[in-house]
This record gives structure tokens, C-alpha cells and sequence, in this order.
């Protein structure tokens, strides 16, 4: 059961995506040929109009056919004989989608649990954090140049800045304060300052709309933090997770809330929506060719040149881009499942 509903949550995440672009594209006369869910042979098909939905046999992807790559076709509708801007706007929308789903399922899930406020429920005796003088009520606001606005970043500054001192501005009565804590090793190797959260609050629509959009903003960073660890070589690419290794994380999840009942499983695998849905936005940004954010260079430089690159060129560096992406999805694939099976 894990295993057909992480199925179905990755590849509604993907239709999400696709289903921006789709839009942005109808919006701006764009024509779309084909819109399909899945990677390989096809299961399902329906051409309804000029488009040809198809479901496929692999949950992995997913794709928004408008004809973009047809450079030379500039008729009535077609990708290329729009603006740029009308271009970029319905290329941008597959990532931008994404946020909102995942905005969306952080609204819910607050509604339901509260607000991971970044307030300390408990300081423990004898850390960091009790010697900095630190209380039980405090509102952690700023970490060095860090604005805080959910428990959840104090962690995950700690965790990307392990053993730096912190410069931690908190209030308490209304005031504002400011010490330096330093983080210390525990026995298992994490730095530490001592502190825990306090209980998740309701709040209003107002305020659970603010903290939805800051519970996206985490996951999106924690996503950029991740990266910049994979390129400076902190983390290796063999840590890397792939749809093998989604699929087992849903998995995990679900078998893990089944004895919490459908209201815990539902709001977990929302959770991991926001992650994944987050995740994809970002990544589909990346300035990578054959990504959105690679198609959406080509087309910044357009409207700064005033003209189109060259179709032939642009078309080598996706296709060479796209040959990486299928190496790196392998690569990835074979350490998802080295892990799990071995």
C-alpha cells in the first residue's frame, strides 16, 4: 500500500508541475500538444482538441509538450512565434506551481497541528544555551545574519553551521536580547545548544497563511543549503535520492503513521508532498540545460540580446544536457537501490 501511494503522491506532484505550465500556456495561446504523466511506453491516451493526454508506464516524470524545441515554427499558437516574456511565463509556472502546491499543503497541515513557533519550551542544565542564560518562553528572532521564523530553522542553521558560535537575538517580555552560544558535541557527534521547542500553536487565517509561506521558504532552503554542500563536496552524490528512493521514504512514512490512523497518515505524506514539491521547484530552476531554469537562460538572454540564440546550438546543449540528467538519474537510481536492498 506505501509503495502504490507514493506512486500516486510522486506522480500528482509531477502533474502539478506539468499542469503550470499547461495553464500558462493556454493563458498565453500557446498551443499544447501533448501533456503527459509518467516516463516510457504509453498505458492511456486522449486527444481531446490539439492535445493528446497520456498516462505512462514509468511514475518518474512527466511532460508539457508546447514546442519549444521547434524553433523554426513561428505559426498562429506556437511556442516560438510568442513573446519572450509570454515564453518565460509559461516555462517559469511548472516551478512556481510547485511552491503553491506546497504552500497550499502547508496551510492544511497548520490548520490542523499549529505553528512550530521559534519559541524554547525547555533549555537543558548545563549546556550552551543555560550558560548563555537563555529561558523557557524565549522567542529565538535572529541566528547571526538568519532571520527565524519556525523552529525548524534554528535546527537547520545549527545543523549547516556545526560548531560555530551563534549570535542568537531573542526576545522575552517584549524586549530584544542578544548572546553568543556556541554549539557542543554530544556523545553522538551532533552539536548541540540545549534547547527544545515549545508546543505548536493555532493561529489565524492571516497568520497561518504567513507561516505556510515561511514553511515553504525552509524547504526551499534547506534544498539551496543542500546543494551548496553538494558542490563544495560536504555531501557526495552517491547521498543523492532518486524516484527508488522517494518511493521507499513514502513507503517508510506510511507504515510508520499506519498505527496513528488515517489523519496522521495524511498529514505525514502532505508533509513529504511539501518536501518533494518544494525540492522538484528548486531543482526544475537550476540554470541546467534541458531543466526549466536552463530553457529559461536561453530565453533571459534573448530579451537582453534582442534576438534568439541560434536554434542549432541551443538544441546540442539540451540534448547534451538531457544525456547528463539520464546518467545522473541512473547513478542516483543505482545508490537508491544499493541502500535500501543491499
Amino acid at each position: 500500500m506505501g509503495i502504490v501511494l507514493a506512486i500516486l503522491l510522486f506522480g500528482f506532484i509531477v502533474f502539478f508541475h506539468e499542469l503550470g505550465h499547461f495553464l500558462l500556456a493556454r493563458i498565453n495561446g500557446i498551443n499544447v500538444y501533448e501533456f503527459w504523466i509518467g516516463m516510457g511506453p504509453t498505458l492511456a491516451h486522449k486527444k481531446i482538441g490539439n492535445t493528446d493526454y497520456c498516462l505512462k508506464i514509468l511514475p518518474i516524470g512527466g511532460a508539457c509538450v508546447m514546442g519549444e524545441d521547434e524553433k523554426e515554427d513561428l505559426s498562429e499558437g506556437s511556442f516560438n512565434s510568442k513573446s519572450p516574456w509570454r515564453r518565460i511565463s509559461a516555462i517559469a509556472a511548472g516551478p512556481v506551481f510547485n511552491f503553491i502546491l506546497a504552500f497550499i499543503g502547508a496551510f492544511i497541515i497548520i490548520c490542523f497541528v499549529g505553528v512550530d513557533k521559534p519559541v524554547i519550551g525547555t533549555v537543558n542544565a548545563g549546556t550552551p544555551a543555560a550558560e548563555a542564560g537563555l529561558q523557557a518562553g524565549d522567542e529565538i528572532v535572529k541566528i547571526n545574519d538568519k532571520n527565524i521564523h519556525i523552529f525548524k530553522d534554528i535546527s537547520t542553521y545549527n545543523q549547516f553551521h556545526q560548531g560555530q558560535t551563534m549570535k542568537i537575538v531573542y526576545k522575552r517580555n517584549g524586549e530584544k536580547n542578544t548572546v553568543s552560544v556556541t554549539p557542543e558535541k554530544n556523545d553522538s557527534g551532533y552539536y548541540l545548544i540545549g534547547i527544545t521547542s515549545s508546543n505548536y500553536v493555532k493561529t489565524n487565517v492571516f497568520e497561518t497563511a504567513a507561516y505556510s509561506a515561511y514553511n515553504v521558504k525552509y524547504w526551499i532552503n534547506l534544498t539551496i543549503d543542500s546543494l551548496k554542500q553538494l558542490v563544495t563536496g560536504r555531501i557526495g552524490v552517491d547521498q543523492l535520492s532518486g524516484p527508488v528512493g522517494i518511493v521507499s521514504a513514502v513507503d517508510t512514512t506510511y507504515k510508520e503513521s499506519k498505527s496513528g490512523g488515517a489523519l496522521l497518515i495524511f498529514l505525514n505524506l502532505l508533509q513529504m508532498t511539501i518536501l518533494l514539491s518544494a525540492n522538484l521547484g528548486v531543482m526544475n530552476l537550476l540554470p541546467l540545460p534541458a531543466l526549466d531554469g536552463g530553457r529559461l537562460v536561453f530565453l533571459i538572454v534573448e530579451v537582453i540580446r534582442g534576438k534568439r540564440v541560434p536554434p542549432e546550438k541551443e538544441g546540442y546543449v539540451h540534448l547534451a544536457g538531457m544525456a547528463l540528467l539520464l546518467c545522473l538519474m541512473v547513478f542516483v537510481m543505482y545508490y537508491d537501490i544499493r541502500r535500501i536492498f543491499f
